[in-house]
Parts: structure tokens; C-alpha cells; sequence
């Protein structure tokens, strides 16, 4: 993965405050020193939160997903939004943020730091 990039740079922020990430990439075996998973599928253990680097058309197909895995919380990243998916997650009780980073939100809100 390209370390220049916003969702690797998130990810190890994320990983510093003592957070346990999930990379989701269709490549590498490992990234940060976590395993790398294809798909959510894959990952057995519960899950907190969704951070999407992605279109925010996938924030609406990934919605099942999300209530089977009873993940509560969906962060579309900074200049990632989808308003059809923002009211669907309103209806599923999902929280729901869009178009932030977490990284640079993350002063503004309690944390689980260690």
C-alpha cells in the first residue's frame, strides 16, 4: 500500500491510540503488522466501527453487511458522502458520519485510548 496515502496514514493514527484496525485491501498479507483481510466476511472478530476510503456509492451496498455484522458505526472519510446512505443508517440505528476525516476529528470526541 502507498504510505502517502490518507487511509494508511489513518490507519497507523488509529493503531498510535491503541485502536485495533481491520485493513480491509485486495492485496499484501500484512499492513501495519495486521493481518489483511479481502472482504468483511473474513473478519470473525467484532467490529466498532467502518471506516470507508471508498465511493460513497459502497456505503449503500455494504449496508447488509453492516447490520449483519451489527457494526454501529459507518465514517465516510473526508470528500466521501451519500445521502441515501446517511437516511438508511438513520433507519437501522446506525450511526452515521460523512465527508470527515476521523484523524482530524478525533480530538472532539471520547476516545477508548489506553
Amino acid at each position: 500500500p502507498d504510505k502517502t496515502k490518507a487511509s494508511y496514514r489513518v490507519a497507523e493514527f488509529l493503531q498510535r491510540k491503541n485502536y485495533k484496525i481491520f485493513p480491509i485491501y485486495p492485496k499484501e498479507e500484512f499492513i501495519l503488522n495486521e493481518k489483511v483481510y479481502r472482504n468483511l466476511d473474513q473478519i470473525e472478530e467484532k467490529i466498532d466501527t467502518l471506516i470507508l476510503f471508498r465511493k460513497g456509492e459502497v456505503a449503500l451496498e455494504i449496508l447488509p453487511k453492516l447490520v449483519e455484522k451489527n457494526i454501529k458505526n459507518l465514517w465516510l472519510q473526508l470528500g466521501i458522502s451519500n445521502e441515501t446512505a446517511k437516511e438508511e443508517c438513520k433507519k437501522l440505528d446506525i450511526n452515521f458520519i460523512q465527508n470527515r476525516c476521523i484523524m482530524l476529528e478525533y480530538p472532539y470526541f471520547k476516545t477508548k485510548e489506553k
